[in-house]
This record gives C-alpha cells, sequence and structure tokens, in this order.
C-alpha cells in the first residue's frame, strides 16, 4: 500500500531538486566574483556549480530509494521525479553549450535533450495506450544516467587535466543515450506501426 500524502520526505527532495536549478543558474551567471582565501572567483564559482549538481544527483537516487523503504510512493511522485530529473540535466547542458560553444558539446546537448522528450513523449503515449510497462526504464538507461552525470559534474568543475576524461565521459553518454532510446522505440514499434 502507498500513502497518498504529496508532502511526503522523497517529494521533498524532488521538490528541492527543481528549486536547486535557479540556485544552479544563479551561481553560473550573476556569481563570478564568489571566492574563498587563495582562491579565484571562478575557482569557487566551479565547485559551487558542482556541488550543486552532484547533491541534484544524490537526491535522485535517495529519493526513489526512500520512497520505496518508507513506502510512499505516490502518483505526485512518480509524475515530478523524472521531470526534476531532466530539467536540472537540461539547464546544465545549455550553461556548459555556452560555455563551450562548439559544435562537440553543442551535438551532444542536443542528442541528450532530444531524446529524454522523444521518450518521455513515447511513454505518455504507450501509457494512453495501457503499455505504458512496455517501455519501462532500462539498464542501459541507468549506465545513461549515471555517464551523464559524472560528465556533467566534471565539465562543471572545469579543471583543465579532466576535460579529455569529460569528453570521453559524455560520449560514452551520447552512445548510451541513442542506445536506450533506440530500445524504447524498438519496444513501442509494434504499436508505432498499427494503422
Amino acid at each position: 500500500m502507498t500513502t497518498g500524502r504529496i508532502l511526503n520526505i522523497p517529494n521533498i527532495l524532488t521538490i528541492a531538486r527543481i528549486v536547486l536549478i535557479p540556485v544552479f543558474l544563479l551561481v553560473a551567471y550573476w556569481a563570478p566574483a564568489i571566492g574563498v582565501a587563495g582562491h579565484s572567483g571562478s575557482f569557487t564559482r566551479h565547485l559551487i556549480l558542482t556541488a550543486i549538481f552532484i547533491l541534484a544527483a544524490i537526491t535522485d537516487w535517495f529519493d526513489g530509494y526512500l520512497a520505496r523503504a518508507l513506502n510512499q510512493t505516490s502518483a505526485f511522485g512518480r509524475f515530478l521525479d523524472p521531470v526534476a530529473d531532466k530539467l536540472m540535466v537540461a539547464a546544465a547542458l545549455v550553461v556548459l553549450v555556452q560555455w563551450k560553444p562548439t559544435i562537440i558539446m553543442a551535438f551532444a546537448g542536443i542528442v541528450i535533450i532530444s531524446r529524454e522528450i522523444t521518450v518521455s513523449a513515447l511513454r505518455e503515449w504507450m501509457a494512453e495506450l495501457g503499455a505504458r510497462t512496455s517501455v519501462a526504464v532500462s539498464t542501459v538507461g541507468k549506465y545513461k544516467t549515471a555517464f551523464q552525470m559524472i560528465a556533467i559534474s566534471v565539465f562543471l568543475l572545469n579543471w583543465q587535466p579532466l576535460e579529455t576524461f569529460a569528453y570521453i565521459l559524455l560520449y560514452t553518454a551520447v552512445i548510451l543515450t541513442l542506445w536506450s532510446m533506440f530500445i524504447y522505440l524498438k519496444a513501442a514499434w509494434p504499436y508505432l506501426k498499427q494503422p
């Protein structure tokens, strides 16, 4: 049995993740002078941005775990949790594309955001048909999320020696993104080809 309360601990964590997005943007664009003793404002800003993003990624895992452990799953949580994840990732990718306006970064951002839009629309449509379980989250999708979160975190840190590693992680995430989208589309294809 699940609780129907909207303001339970898992949902509060999910809402907090959405609230972190404007904080993230404020630090990214309006806090260039933040600094601590011995470090430049830019260095400190990147540390704070990375910490915010990692905190959001941790709450993403933690709210789902708590919802199951505390038996506090809800329709509101099932709706909002994936939305919160996608909003934070999209916000971070937009910031990174502006920081690094290259075709390599733009392509990765477009692929990842486009996949999220496509799969979300596909799930909604399949739910209308009563076949939402046919496009449930796959293992590849979980690996995609992990690589994506780590890659974005490393990019936000903006430490030059790690940049090549960050690109490797990001394009691993891009490959897994396309692969997982193919899995979802393949599962939905019998319904898509119906007249």
